[in-house]
Formats: structure tokens, C-alpha cells, sequence
């Protein structure tokens, strides 16, 4: 029977949102799936400059589409959080991060789901 316990993204200091720093790959850490079992993701995103910005997610690569490099999010100006991934499974280790073409005019939220 799998185990579920709730987690906050592992990029994040104790839940706080993540500040998009990167503006290129390879991007800020968002979150990082454990080495066993699965990681449910849930993921929102906000803007928080006046302008409107583009939010690339990277799920466990750099190379598009080789690596499912995921992108084109238009995030528009002063905006609260709008949802990104919502219940994404990732494994293995597997790895997400983020850029834009703006640095830190963009704050990630949420949480995971470790199912063990």
C-alpha cells in the first residue's frame, strides 16, 4: 500500500516561494523527486514586476523536446498565483527547474505529494 506525506517543493526554505533567479537553462531549482517511490507536483506560478514574463519549466532535462523541456507560460504582470502543474508525477530522481527571460520577476509556490 502507498504511503502518502505532504512536502514542500525541496527549492524552497520552508515553504516560502521560490524567486526565479535563472534566466537560461539550466534554471533555479524548483523541485527535486525522491530516489524511490513517486512525487505528485503542484506548482503555481505568479508575477510580481509590472511587466508580463515567460516561464520555461524543465522537467528532468535542457534539450527541446528531447528532454521534455516544457515552456511558453505567459505570465502576465502583477499577477496573483496561477497553477502550472497540478498533480505532475515525477521519479527517479528526476529533477525540475525553471527560467525567464526576466530575472526574479517570478515567484513558484506549491507543494508535493511524496507517494512511497
Amino acid at each position: 500500500m502507498a504511503v502518502y506525506s505532504g512536502a514542500v517543493l525541496s527549492g524552497s526554505t520552508n515553504g516560502r516561494p521560490i524567486p526565479v533567479a535563472a534566466v537560461a537553462t539550466p534554471g533555479t531549482t524548483i523541485h527535486q523527486a525522491g530516489a524511490s517511490g513517486y512525487d505528485e507536483v503542484f506548482i503555481w506560478a505568479s508575477n510580481v514586476t509590472a511587466a508580463p514574463a515567460t516561464l520555461t519549466l524543465e522537467f528532468g532535462g535542457v534539450a527541446d523536446p528531447g528532454d521534455h523541456l516544457v515552456k511558453g507560460y505567459s505570465i502576465p504582470a502583477n499577477s496573483g498565483p496561477i497553477p502550472i502543474a497540478l498533480g505532475q508525477r515525477i521519479a527517479g530522481s528526476v529533477a525540475i527547474k525553471a527560467f525567464s527571460g526576466t530575472t526574479l520577476a517570478i515567484n513558484i509556490t506549491g507543494f508535493a505529494n511524496l507517494v512511497r
